[in-house]
């Protein structure tokens, strides 16, 4: 059967096709292949759609089980023999729909319930029923329409149901008198159509301004770098200076060994720190830095005793995964150091700040990652105090809209005094950490070849901790690593940290 001719034919005898819902039972053929064949007439400019809804009375399965066997209520009536029976064997013998059934029988009054001494006993209340749930049910079979009243009671039963069925009203369109011809609508202007002049034999589609468009398939950019962008946005304004966050694979050297961190320090275990095979040593580190930092660690130096143990190069020089971005600081130090020496000028005080990935070889947890990032923020410059980092601090985390900032004196291995952060966080409703600071060692920075009266003052937090409070994560594993809703990424809302 062609549904294409057969649909031309009811165009050409009527001008129009009421409901192609009605073809398609007329045709005994699925209501979607006459959908389909009507899109693809209208795409042809043969005609066009008005969208049309039915709704549609459908028997559900149970309704069709109680067309075949009867109602619920009516078997329970028709199980129960003269005399009556014990309700137990009445259950037993019906299965599934004794409960039900005997529920609706007593609610129609087909049946009784009488307790005994033998227990609880079933009687019908008359020897026949009239079946009007399997009347009705057979009468919508069958095509047949129902009082309102009616069709609600097995709707409520969910005998029926009703379905919306969408269909269309065709009539003919401006193309119309192109079908049959062979003569097909192009849908492009094409470059030879115009070169060679044919665009002139061809009939075109009409545009169709209604379609949707096609989506751009656009990027997002991801919460964390959303708050990333933000607190970068602030060390700017701070006047602070970015430094180069762009290795990876350090060396134990400028990770630990430049930070006057002992070798035999627990984070410098495997438990706790990735470290790499290959290659599983650097071959260059500034042969005077070198010996002065092994100087500083074995023997002390400048009103220090250092840490008194045997320092080896070996072990300074294997290769990881930076555990923190204070090895950046570490080597921006050094050439800070170094520049100075050469300089006419000499020393310059400086502002820096780092944002990047560090690797860490702990468990997994709701809160714990074995990657991710770290903000880090310095100032070098003459006699820094202490109260000048609280300074910074209170600017700091005031700009990120912090308020109430509460210090806690802390043991970092490299500054020193150090301090914890504090503020309170209005989700938890409750003070939380939300960094941690200090004054780095003369240990770490007369080495390195600075004045005894130049001082640094550090700060350093989490980048995924204030964006899981910013997005109300629970879970780091919503936010970063391959678990991540991609979905989320798309639909999170705009990041804007800063004053009240």
């Amino acid at each position: 059967m062609d549904i294409g001719e057969e649909v031309k034919k009811r165009l050409d005898a009527g001008g129009c096709v009421e409901d192609t819902l009605a073809v398609a039972k007329e045709l005994g053929v699925p209501h979607e292949s006459i959908v389909g064949v009507a899109n693809s007439l209208f795409a042809k400019g043969f005609v066009t759609k008005e969208p049309l809804e039915t709704s549609m009375t459908e028997l559900t399965a149970e309704g069709k089980e109680f067309v075949a066997d009867g109602s619920s209520e009516a078997r329970v009536h028709a199980a129960i023999p003269d005399g009556g029976i014990l309700q137990s064997d009445l259950n037993e013998k019906l299965g599934t729909i004794a409960k039900v059934g005997t529920s609706k029988a007593m609610a129609a009054q087909f049946i009784r319930i009488e307790k005994t001494p033998a227990g609880t006993m079933v009687h019908r209340n008359q020897p026949e029923v009239r079946d009007t749930v399997a009347e009705h049910l057979r009468a919508l079979a069958s095509g047949d329409a129902l009082a309102p009243a009616e069709l609600e009671a097995l709707k409520k039963r969910k005998l029926v149901a009703v379905n919306i069925v969408k269909s269309f009203k065709l009539t003919p369109g401006a193309d119309y008198a192109e079908w049959g011809s062979g003569k097909q609508a192009a849908a492009d202007l094409t470059p030879e159509m115009l070169q060679q002049g044919t665009w002139k034999d061809y009939t075109f589609k009409a545009v169709n301004l209604d379609a949707m468009g096609r989506d751009p398939g656009e990027g997002h950019l991801h919460p964390l770098m959303k708050v990333r962008t933000q607190f970068r946005q602030i060390f700017l304004e701070m006047g602070f200076a970015e430094m180069r966050t762009n290795r990876y694979v350090e060396s134990s050297f400028w990770n630990f060994d430049a930070l006057f961190q002992p070798q035999q320090h627990p984070a410098r275990d495997m438990h706790d720190t990735f470290f790499v095979k290959t290659p599983a040593r650097t071959p260059t580190l500034p042969a005077e830095y070198l010996q002065a930092v092994k100087r500083m660690h074995t023997s002390g130096g400048f009103g220090s005793t250092g840490w008194r143990y045997d320092w080896s190069e070996e072990e300074s020089r294997k290769n990881l995964l930076r555990t923190h971005t204070t090895a950046v600081s570490s080597r921006t130090l050094y050439e800070i150091a170094q520049h100075a020496k050469r300089s006419r000028d000499g020393f310059a005080p400086g502002k820096f700040f780092s944002i990047d990935r560090v690797f860490r070889n702990e468990a997994l947890d709701a809160t714990h990652l074995a990657e991710f990032h770290q903000v880090e923020g310095f100032v070098i410059d003459r006699n820094l105090t202490l109260g000048n980092l609280l300074g910074v601090l209170q600017e700091f985390f005031g700009r990120l809209g912090m308020r109430g900032l509460k210090f806690k004196p802390t043991y970092n291995p490299y500054t020193e005094p150090s301090l914890e952060v504090h503020a309170w966080h209005e989700g938890l409703g409750r003070i939380v950490e939300v960094g941690n600071s200090g004054v780095f060692r003369p240990e770490m920075l007369r080495p390195m070849g600075f004045d005894d009266d130049v001082s640094v003052i550090a700060w350093g937090l989490s980048l995924e901790r204030p964006t899981m409070i910013r997005y109300k994560l629970k879970n780091i594993r919503d936010l970063f690593g391959h678990k991540v809703d991609v979905g989320m990424v798309k639909n999170n809302a705009m990041c804007r940290l800063g004053y009240e």
